[in-house]
């Protein structure tokens, strides 16, 4: 019923981001959605959609959804098409355009596959309106359920930051169908997974990456934190190395050449060669304890 990946001969490797200030340097709403649809400001949207959500114990992903749907009422005719150009305004941090054939390319010499994956609590048809959509294997991503007019009228699918980790479980397996659960819940010998965890790598920014990006670490994954080049504030991405959540961290500089892009291409060439990781690793204690002052 559900079309499953199968394992290749050669090794796989999943890369796999968070959206919001990973791959662009805001939340996607308030890039332009919010300043149209609501009369406060950005902040406020935040605050409101908080309150909501715990004033009725609710998901804080379904609050501000119903809060994008709500305050839509009126000012816009809310469907994909509508969504999607409000994602093809979304910026994105340098390089991020070009990432995606430079690594495949790097790979492919290299004779490894790379698939690229978005694991995002953001909305999918914002997503998919993006630039660089069709880099993707898969995005998991919130989205709307549309009545036969075309206009969202119920949350489809909500990704919240503990519900996360089941898509790594399902790149893993290659069971990629959100509705595949016999699939995903399979039993599979460490050598029959398609992508087994040490061959995920995970950008994520924030806590709300922290179910996924431990469980990477945990299983013997590289989990990367980035943060903003502009404000150069690693106060985030240290305290995710502290906790032990993270392998690496970067500034989200996608630009050739960068750092980031080096590290994910020493990645590509450990798993090519079925080398571990604890050179990197080594050097990125390194780096940390120069940057907190601990040398």
């Amino acid at each position: 019923m559900f079309e499953r990946k199968v394992k290749e001969n050669k090794p796989v490797i999943a890369i796999c981001y968070d959206f919001d200030k990973t791959l662009s340097p805001d939340n996607m709403q308030a890039q332009g959605y919010i300043q149209d649809v609501y009369s406060g400001d950005v902040e406020q949207f935040w605050k409101e959609t908080q309150e909501l959500s715990l004033k009725n114990e609710m998901d804080s992903n379904l609050a501000y959804m119903y809060k994008m749907f709500n305050e839509a009422e009126g000012r816009l005719i809310f469907n994909k098409k509508s969504l999607r150009e409000y994602g093809a305004k979304v910026a994105l941090y340098d390089g991020v355009e070009s990432w995606f054939d430079r690594i495949n390319h790097f790979a492919e010499i290299n004779d490894v596959i790379v698939e690229h994956y978005i694991i995002s609590s953001g909305i999918k048809e914002m997503i998919e309106g993006n630039v660089i959509s069709k880099f993707f294997t898969k995005i998991y991503a919130s989205s709307f359920y549309y009545n036969k007019r075309g206009i969202a009228i119920w949350p489809a699918q909500v990704v919240n930051f503990t519900n996360k980790t089941q898509f790594l479980f399902r790149i893993s397996k290659g069971t990629l169908d959100v509705n595949d659960n016999d699939g995903v819940n399979a039993y599979f010998k460490p050598e029959d997974l398609r992508i087994p965890f040490n061959r995920i790598v995970y950008l994520g920014d924030s806590e709300t990456d922290i179910p996924c990006m431990k469980l990477v670490k945990n299983y013997g994954g590289s989990a990367i934190g980035v943060f903003n080049p502009n404000t150069n504030n690693k106060q985030k991405v240290h305290a995710l190395y502290e906790q032990n959540r993270i392998n690496y961290y970067e500034a989200a500089d996608y630009s050739e050449g960068s750092k980031l892009e080096e590290l994910v291409k020493s990645i590509i060439i450990r798993v090519k060669e079925g080398k571990d990781f604890s050179d990197l690793e080594e050097a990125t204690k390194l780096k940390y304890l120069k940057e907190t002052n601990e040398l």
